[in-house]
C-alpha cells in the first residue's frame, strides 16, 4: 500500500527540486566563473553559458599561489585531526551523560548548549592570550585546540541521544560475562553506534573546515600553517581580484569534504535515520 498519492509524490519531488536548485546553483555559478576568462566575468548582459569556457584557471592558480597545495593539505589535516580529537573527548563524555546519574547532570548539559551561543569572534582576545601563554601561536595547535573546544558541546548532545537508544540490556549481559565498563564501551557500544560516530565525526569535520578562517587569521601568521580559506586571500591583488582562479581554488579546496561525504554516505544515512527507525 502506497503511503503517498501520485499528486503528493509530485509535490514532494517538486519541493526537493526547488530546494536542491537553491543549494546547488551557487556551486554551478562558481564552476562557470572558474571556466571564464577574467575580463569576461562581468559582461553585460549576463550570459549563463558562453563559448569561451576553458580550464585555464585550474592550471594557472597553482602558479599564482605556489603554496596552494600546502593550504589544501593544511585544511584537510586540521579538519581530520580536530574531528578525531573531538570524538576522543566526546565518546566517554556522551556515554557518561547517557548512562550515569550524577549531580547537576541536566544543568551541565544545558550549560554546554549555552556555550554554543557565543560566537568564536567574541572569545578571540582571551583565546589569543591563552594560546600565547602556552606558546601555541603560529602552530597547528593554535587552530586545533579552540576548534575542538567549540565542537565538543554540540557533539556531546548528538552522540548522547544516540547512545541512549542502545538497549541497556546489552551492557548488563556484558557485565554478567565479566566485562569492564571500558571493554563494554569499546566492544559493545562503539560497534553498535558506528553510524552515530560517523555523523558526529562528519559534523566535527565540517565544523572545523568552516571555522578555520577565523582561527587562522587570528592565531597564525606563518604561511606553512595556513588553511585554504586564509590562503585564498592571495588571489586578491592591489588592483584586481583573480575571481576565476579563486573560484577554481575554492572548488578544489572543498573537494576533500565532498570525498568524505561520498565515502561515508552509507553511514551518514544510517546515523541520521537510526533514531526514526528505532523509535
Amino acid at each position: 500500500m502506497n503511503k503517498y498519492t501520485i499528486l503528493e509524490k509530485l509535490l514532494i519531488y517538486f519541493g526537493i527540486l526547488i530546494f536542491m536548485t537553491f543549494i546547488l546553483l551557487p556551486f554551478v555559478e562558481m564552476f562557470y566563473a572558474s571556466l571564464r576568462p577574467l575580463d569576461h566575468l562581468f559582461r553585460s548582459p549576463y550570459q549563463f553559458y558562453s563559448d569561451d569556457l576553458s580550464f585555464w584557471a585550474y592550471s594557472e592558480m597553482w602558479k599564482t599561489v605556489p603554496m596552494l597545495g600546502r593550504y589544501i593539505f593544511n585544511s584537510f589535516f586540521l579538519a581530520t585531526v580536530t574531528s578525531l580529537l573531538t570524538l576522543l573527548f566526546v565518546i566517554p563524555a556522551a556515554y557518561s551523560y547517557a548512562r550515569f546519574k550524577f549531580p547537576a547532570k541536566n544543568t551541565s548539559l544545558y550549560l554546554l548548549l549555552a556555550i554554543n551561543m557565543f560566537s568564536g569572534a567574541v572569545l578571540l582576545i582571551p583565546l589569543y592570550k591563552l594560546l600565547r601563554t602556552f606558546g601555541l601561536l603560529n602552530t597547528y595547535q593554535a587552530m586545533i585546540v579552540p576548534g575542538v573546544a567549540f565542537l565538543i558541546p554540540t557533539s556531546i548532545w548528538l552522540l548522547k541521544s544516540y547512545f541512549e537508544k542502545i538497549p541497556i540490556e546489552l551492557e548488563e549481559a556484558a557485565f554478567c560475562d565479566g566485562a569492564t565498563r571500558i571493554q563494554i564501551l569499546r566492544h559493545v557500544i562503539a560497534p553498535l553506534s558506528t553510524p552515530g560516530l560517523v555523523v558526529v565525526g562528519i559534523y566535527a569535520f565540517i565544523g572545523s573546515y568552516a571555522q578555520q578562517f577565523l582561527f587562522a587569521i587570528s592565531f597564525n601568521q606563518k604561511k606553512e600553517f595556513m588553511p585554504i580559506p586564509a590562503g585564498l586571500y592571495e588571489f586578491i591583488g592591489y588592483t584586481t581580484v583573480k575571481w576565476n582562479e579563486m573560484m577554481a581554488a575554492s572548488l578544489v579546496g572543498i573537494a576533500p569534504v565532498l570525498l568524505v561525504f561520498l565515502f561515508l554516505q552509507k553511514y551518514i544515512v544510517e546515523g541520521l535515520t537510526a533514531g526514526a527507525v528505532k523509535n
